[in-house]
């Protein structure tokens, strides 16, 4: 796709000069599940990078780290994984947003008449898609490993809900990032802070070994919300902590979500309306 032309951009109601948020939303959500049908290689690649994290973890460090109270390492693992998952996501996020500023398509976009909010709700909308495709190739592999889930039906889809509501909160982190930044040697820097946010959590270790001050930033990581509410939901193993937050992750897992998002998506809007100033 380029910024000379954008075949299917605009929808019916646009051609008759009304903008309609929810048709230009859904025409720009198509416009980039035809690109990722031109372009898989960068899907691909993330969801390929994903699995080969599970198999070593899985298979090579397994043996050295230690499962709260003894419990299968798989199991404790996949939690953090799934999670982990959501966190890498903001890279491609920021990566196609940025791309478009590039390119030239999002100025194309705000010359034409559409909705100007539709451009980031297809984005979000796409990205959430596959935030889906991702979780369930995770799920797969998961089983393949040997994890399991033992709660009920319903905890089980509470725990999966609960990962794509973080994994939507972190698309308007990812979507504000794209338009603030420039240049890929940017979008590297965001791909680069998205491990210490992942591993300063208690995804694999225990905040109660790290340094005080360092703990308390990892028990109150949103991403350790997420991670300790779904291994609650999902009958796996955990840490377990005195701290304030560790005792409330279900609920906090549900709050700091929400939180980035009443945060992220309003500076995104309104950075997107002041492009052109």
């Amino acid at each position: 796709m380029t910024s000379a032309t954008l075949p299917g951009t605009a929808s019916p109601d646009v051609v008759h000069g009304r903008p309609s948020l929810l048709g230009d939303s859904i025409t720009l959500t198509q416009r980039s599940l035809a690109h990722w049908r031109r372009n898989p290689g960068p899907l691909i690649a993330s969801l390929g990078f994903n699995i080969v994290m599970v198999l070593m973890f899985a298979y090579l460090f397994g043996g050295a780290l230690q499962v709260p109270g003894g419990g299968s390492y798989r199991e404790f693992l996949m939690p953090g994984m799934f999670a982990m998952t959501m966190v890498f996501g903001i890279s491609l996020t920021t990566l196609a947003v940025s791309a478009d500023l590039d390119r030239g398509v999002t100025d194309r976009l705000r010359s034409m008449p559409v909705s100007p909010l539709a451009p980031l709700i297809g984005r979000a909308v796409a990205d959430m898609l596959f935030a889906v495709v991702t979780l369930a190739v995770m799920l797969l592999a998961g089983l393949a490993v040997g994890w399991r889930a033992h709660g009920g039906v319903g905890d089980t889809l509470a725990a999966f809900g609960l990962i794509l509501l973080l994994r939507f909160a972190l698309v308007w982190v990812g979507i504000f990032l794209g338009l603030v930044m420039k240049g890929q040697e940017a979008v590297a820097g965001v791909q680069t802070l998205e491990f210490p946010l992942g591993f300063l959590s208690n995804a694999f270790v225990s905040p109660a070994t790290m340094p005080g001050w360092l703990g308390a930033i990892a028990e109150w990581n949103p991403l350790s919300a997420t991670v300790g509410a779904i291994r609650e939901l999902f009958g796996n193993p955990g840490w377990g902590g005195d701290s304030w937050a560790v005792q409330h992750y279900p609920t906090m897992a549900v709050i700091w979500p929400i939180v980035l998002v009443v945060i992220f998506l309003p500076l995104s809007m309104s950075k997107y309306r002041s492009l052109s100033r």
